[in-house]
């Protein structure tokens, strides 16, 4: 546990935070490009990354991702309602707060240790509205008000795997009853070949919400690699072609998947029932490398 030097842009040093929080050993790494940009790694694993003086700077593409679903989610800078489950550095919610002013958000991060760390080395805008409880993420859901969310955001891991609890059809009932009539679940999954829980997902919120899309990497679609995608479900529908172009034009460019190819996709996969939840996978060590 302390800090060490990193050297930056400029000659400038900034001192890496490393502290034991309840999920693991938690670490803190400056960007040496960016004045008070932060890599928060948990076991050495990348989880968030936040400019403090940029906060609509997304790094990561999956939250470049997550940010699209976003923007789109209501007319440009219109204040949503917004539940997140899982914190990490609170990118999202930062996010938010930046590009969508008066929003009100709720962020449920089961480690205590983990939001005290961030809290007090990345402190939140005061100004912000951005209420962090820490809970498991399924009971934190349940105290949300029926119909208060405009989007909830699911991006939940321990140990760099989404519990089994999070995956089931029971808990997307407790989703769709935290959301507005017509509103968002966008949620961070991680899988590899040959992407078992990817397509049970799939088949998962398929059966609670009318439309769906997929959006990830063609090379994880593919089943060539481990990798990240944002499944994204609504009953209203989905603002499908600024998703697509959005996805194309990242910086990694992003495939969308949705209708009779997502469903071919899915290749006859079953929803999940809290009865028959498992973790998602544990990524190969390379991943990390």
């Amino acid at each position: 546990m302390g800090k060490s030097r990193t050297p930056r842009r400029g000659g400038a040093t900034a001192e890496a935070v490393v502290e034991a929080v309840d999920g693991g050993l938690a670490e803190l790494i400056p960007d040496r490009e960016r004045a008070r940009a932060w890599t928060l790694l948990i076991d050495g694993a990348p989880q968030s990354y936040v400019d403090l003086d940029d906060p609509a700077y997304l790094s990561f593409e999956y939250q470049r991702r997550l940010g699209h679903v976003i923007d789109l989610a209501a007319p440009v800078g219109k204040p949503i309602h917004v539940v997140h489950l899982g914190g990490g550095a609170l990118t999202l919610a930062r996010y938010v707060a930046a590009t969508r002013p008066r929003s009100t958000q709720q962020v449920v991060e089961f480690d205590a240790a983990l939001v005290q760390l961030v809290r007090r080395e990345l402190p939140l805008d005061p100004n912000a509205r951005i209420r962090v409880r820490s809970t498991d993420a399924r009971a934190g859901l349940a105290k949300v008000p029926e119909g208060w969310a405009d989007l909830v955001v699911a991006d939940v891991f321990s140990g760099a795997r989404t519990p089994a609890h999070l995956t089931s059809t029971e808990f997307l009932d407790e989703v769709r009853r935290a959301l507005k009539p017509g509103g968002l679940y966008a949620a961070n999954l991680a899988d590899g070949p040959p992407l078992a829980h990817l397509r049970g997902q799939i088949a998962t919120v398929a059966a609670r919400f009318a439309e769906r899309a997929l959006i990830a990497d063609p090379t994880v679609l593919r089943g060539k690699r481990f990798g990240n995608a944002v499944l994204v479900a609504s009953d209203h529908p989905l603002p499908l072609a600024e998703l697509t172009r959005r996805a194309a034009s990242d910086p990694h460019p992003g495939r969308l998947e949705h209708g009779k190819e997502l469903t071919d996709f899915t290749g006859g996969a079953v929803p999940v029932t809290d009865a028959a939840a498992v973790a998602s996978p544990a990524p190969p060590p390379s991943v990390f490398r």
